[in-house]
């Protein structure tokens, strides 16, 4: 089994998009359900805090001096007011400004229902009445009289289970509301989750459904987010079918290129062998010898040409000097054993010639163009670089005339030979360079002229760095 069957599936976009909505949904229904709870707990109070109030005013309204002495006619009202709660106890009491008690409980209100603050309309606080908790109010009626002088306070209490049971009512009301919600935006949520995720299941539909050869480019009629990764996959895409592409002109190449030369050395090999002059003989070794140098010469251009080709996908691009890259060709006097006693000379400035692309790619193109003209040119060589009209240049020039314009227009193709060639292969030299200048955004320019025919690739110059 392969690495990737035993690789468990990791978990698909789709669910992880639903696990964050519906834990977003959660969380927001906790805070949901704690914001309903404290607004629940905060409008009983509130509801409730009023009737207590009304009440402590209905009896405080009641209150009377009857010679110096208040006295309290309870009215039904109040009661009626508290009996909104039914399951809640009522205490009540009605202090003088002593805080001797007039009417109500004796002994079982807590302490501060006597003690309110100076001056204050009503006072409100919880404590407890007995093993419950209860809420309490205070209120005041001031008296300024001839006979009697002084503050009356009516404390009334309540205990909180009507509080209680509205709260939990109001949250239990909101969480209905909102779980209701919750679930229409969840499923609404996997709705539009579908639909959002609908292109990547078309993608892969179209995938599947592919053959295995197929490298065209995927639709880039996406949603902007897919786009990205359409482009990545056909950028991918697009280098495995040059890579292809490489291999299947490779192949074809051999068969063509080697096909007739193989064929011929066999002939002369057994021809020589069964040769009885040893002059013949020898003359004819000779030959299968130039023919054996030929056939290698042309391997190791195709074998080149597939190198370059792999190179421009797979090498990483970095800022190169194309006079170090004449200089290299130049150095490495290839030229001594192609043509000796030949001149070639170099030509370049002092000026740095810099573009982005593969060292070891533009340098084979340059021999490539140096072999050619020593093979098929005349005369004095140069290899050089320079800046032409904002754009670097690789050149190789000799002082020949150049192939007709016939031949010049074909040249550089696949299988292309030169009537000079005498049985080399002169397309598939340029065919390197003009896949080196087409890698690196240029371009092959074959310039026949008064000086001499010049061979050069045409690069876009590295950009020079602001100060």
């Amino acid at each position: 089994m392969t690495e990737a069957a035993l690789t468990p599936a990791s978990r698909s976009l789709k669910s992880r998009v639903v696990t964050g909505v519906l834990s977003l949904l959660l969380v927001g229904g906790l805070v949901v359900a704690l914001a309903a709870f404290a607004y629940g707990r905060q409008a009983a109070r509130a509801a409730y805090d009023r009737l207590l109030l009304g009440a402590a005013n209905d009896i405080a309204e009641t209150i009377q001096i009857n010679d110096g002495v208040p006295a309290v006619d309870l009215p039904v009202s109040a009661f009626q007011l508290l009996a909104l709660a039914p399951d809640d106890r009522i205490f009540y009491a009605v202090r003088d400004a002593a805080g001797r008690l007039i009417t109500g409980l004796a002994g079982d209100l807590p302490q501060a229902a006597s003690t309110p603050r100076a001056g204050a309309e009503a006072r409100f606080f919880d404590d407890r009445f007995g093993p419950e908790r209860a809420r309490f109010v205070t209120v005041p009626r001031r008296f300024a009289e001839r006979d009697y002088s002084g503050t009356i306070y009516v404390t009334v209490g309540q205990t909180l289970r009507a509080r209680e049971a509205m709260a939990l009512g109001l949250t239990r009301d909101a969480l209905i509301v909102a779980g209701f919600a919750g679930v229409v935006l969840l499923v609404l949520g996997l709705v539009l989750v579908d639909r959002a995720l609908g292109p990547l299941d078309a993608i892969a539909r179209d995938l599947s459904a592919r053959d295995p050869h197929d490298l065209t480019p995927m639709p880039t009629g996406v949603p902007a987010e897919m786009a990205v990764v359409i482009g990545a996959m056909n950028r991918f895409m697009g280098r495995l079918e040059r890579q292809v592409e490489a291999m299947r002109n490779l192949i074809s190449d051999t068969a063509h290129q080697l096909r007739t030369p193989v064929a011929a050395l066999r002939v002369q090999a057994e021809l020589a062998a069964e040769e009885p002059d040893p002059a013949r003989a020898r003359a004819m070794a000779a030959r299968i010898a130039r023919r054996s140098r030929a056939l290698g010469d042309l391997l190791d251009q195709m074998l080149a040409r597939a190198l370059v080709i792999h190179r421009s996908d797979a090498a990483r691009r970095a800022a190169v000097d194309l006079r170090e890259v004449a200089l290299g060709v130049i150095e490495a006097g290839d030229h001594e054993l192609i043509a000796p006693g030949r001149e070639v000379a170099l030509a370049i400035g002092e000026s740095p010639v810099e573009v982005m692309g593969d060292a070891l790619s533009l340098s084979e193109a340059a021999k490539n163009l140096l072999v050619n003209a020593l093979r098929h040119g005349a005369g004095r060589v140069e290899v050089g670089a320079g800046l032409e009209g904002g754009r670097a240049v690789l050149w190789v020039r000799d002082t020949g005339p150049g192939p007709g314009a016939e031949v010049l227009g074909r040249i550089g193709a696949r299988f292309e030979r030169n009537a000079a060639a005498r049985g080399t292969s002169a397309g598939l030299g340029l065919s390197i360079a003009r896949a080196v200048a087409e890698a690196c955004g240029g371009t092959l320019a074959l310039d026949p002229g008064p000086a001499g025919f010049r061979a050069a690739l045409i690069l876009p110059p590295l950009p020079e760095e602001a100060p």
